[in-house]
């Protein structure tokens, strides 16, 4: 039986237009997400797999822009989402160091799923920063992009006491999978990091007091 691949045509990068932020707390509006797609889930089910390794193209605005919608895009009335929250309390908040993602400076970012926009926290190329913050996993330093997803665990304490980390992992876990998921669809190398310095990661990303590092995932143009 031949096996089925995902097609690099899936990925939409082509028509990103140039972006230039410029000062810190400038928004980037993103490309409006597809909702349909030309892949079934089945077949990124059976395709996806994790990658180390990856070309130095650039991934697209219309790429980066669908996968910050798979990990926490709103999908609903009320603001729901496209990962399953314990409460609706949505205790994630997700950062994106760009490295080379077409039409969009190096830096550090802050995602709004409200607005599917950027804030540009800081500029410049985080990536060895972010190489310590994942225990000097090499890999992230090839990689086009990294989402990094944090947990403000105060969101769901007040309802499930120490249930609220177990299940704010559970969330991230949700919402890493959707995006390996929704990369594979894309045609993109993707691999989810569960080990990380949370200390380390803090300090690359200039986080916020209060919301805590739990898992990095990267992406980028399959090395074949």
């Amino acid at each position: 039986m031949t096996r089925k691949t995902i097609p690099e045509a899936q990925s939409h990068s082509r028509s990103t237009p140039r972006l230039r932020p410029e000062q810190p707390g400038t928004a980037v509006q993103l490309p409006a997400p597809r909702q349909r797609g030309a892949v079934s889930l089945e077949e990124c089910l059976s395709a996806r797999r994790s990658c180390r390794i990856f070309t130095d193209d650039p991934v697209g605005l219309a790429d980066l822009s669908q996968l910050l919608w798979a990990a926490q895009g709103v999908t609903g009335v009320g603001g729901l989402r496209t990962a399953p929250s314990a409460g609706a309390s949505y205790p994630l908040e997700t950062y994106v160091c760009a490295a080379r993602v077409d039409g969009l400076p190096a830096g550090i970012y802050h995602y709004d799923p409200d607005s599917h926009a950027l804030k540009l926290l800081f500029r410049g190329d985080r990536r060895r920063s972010l190489v310590r913050g994942a225990c000097n996993q090499n890999c992230v330093a090839g990689a086009a992009a990294a989402i990094v997803l944090t947990a403000v665990y105060r969101r769901l304490q007040a309802e499930f006491g120490p249930g609220a980390t177990r299940l704010t992992h559970l969330e991230a876990g949700h919402a890493m999978q959707n995006v390996c998921l929704q990369a594979t669809a894309l045609g993109l190398g993707v691999i989810g990091l569960g080990r990380i310095d949370e200390a380390a990661l803090r300090n690359a990303l200039r986080l916020p007091e209060r919301h805590e590092p739990v898992s990095v995932v990267i992406v980028g143009r399959k090395w074949m």
